[in-house]
Order: structure tokens, then sequence, then C-alpha cells
């Protein structure tokens, strides 16, 4: 009877890991794909190629920004750094961005990332400027993923930085 008992309880607990399993698509494929994602968008920004970046947001895309206390379309403020990736693209400028993140949740289809991204330029005096930002995006999946929502909650410090991966 002993036996038949733990024979059921190990049934029963594979039957749920495997149920949970399929629940919760692969995180690591996902994960792997939204490094690829942000790969991407800092590829666009330091190559200054705005229309591959435009491309990374979906079209209903919104900005919030905590530092304004505002939020709005992402259109508008693509159109705002539109000038910043044609002075990239010349040379005029360099440019990049960088991203770590505390906390990844999600599914095959959707994402909420929250971290930081610093975004470095060298102007063409040589003037740099270091921009360490606390964010959250969501994302989803409808062919490439595309940021739903780009919050960028407030200033950070690099402390902040080095203690995310």
């Amino acid at each position: 009877m002993k036996k038949l008992f733990a024979l059921l309880i190990i049934v029963t607990c594979t039957v749920l890991l495997a149920w949970a399993q399929d629940q919760q698509p692969n995180a690591s494929v996902r994960i792997a794909e939204l490094d690829d994602y942000w790969a991407e968008v800092s590829r666009c920004v330091k190559q200054g190629n705005f229309e591959a970046y435009e491309a990374t947001f979906h079209k209903d895309g919104i900005l919030v920004s905590g530092v304004r206390d505002q939020a709005y379309p992402i259109s508008q403020a693509l159109k705002r750094w539109k000038s910043g990736f044609t002075q990239t693209k010349s040379g005029k400028i360099t440019a990049s961005v960088e991203f770590r993140f505390g906390k990844r949740l999600g599914d095959a289809t959707t994402a909420h990332e929250t971290g930081m991204f610093l975004y470095s330029r060298v102007n063409a005096d040589g003037t740099k400027t270091m921009a360490y930002i606390h964010f959250e995006a969501l994302l989803v999946k409808r062919g490439p993923w595309k940021a739903m929502m780009e919050y960028q909650k407030s200033q950070g410090t690099e402390e902040e930085w080095h203690k995310l991966k």
C-alpha cells in the first residue's frame, strides 16, 4: 500500500510538472529573443538607423516620461529623436545605448521588461553625455517583438547600473 501511495504521488507530481511547463513557454527562448530585440535597438542607435529603430516600436506605441511627467504616442517622440539619428548617421555625433535588466516577465507573445538603459552621446566638440535611466517596457510579439510602451521612469546612477545584469 505504501508503494502504491508513493507511486501515485510520483505520477501526480510528474503530471503537474508537465502541465506547469505547458502553461509557461520556455522562458529562455523568450529571453534570447528579447536580448536580440534590445541588441537591434542598440545597433540602430549606434548606426543612426532611424527607420530600423522606428520599426522596433508598435505603430500605436506610447512613451511615458517620468522625468517630464508626460505620456504621448511614440510617434511624437520619434519625430523629436530623428535629428539625433541623422547626426549619428552623418558622423557629426556618436551615440550608443545599452540595456540591463532587473526583472523580465512574460510569455511567448508578451513581455514586461524592467531595468535601466545607458544612453551615451559624444558631440562634435568632444563633449560626452551619459544618461542612466530607469525604464520599463511592454512588448508584444506579432511576428517580431515590438515595444508597445516605453516608460522612462527616472534618472539613475552608475552604481544602480552596475547592480543590474
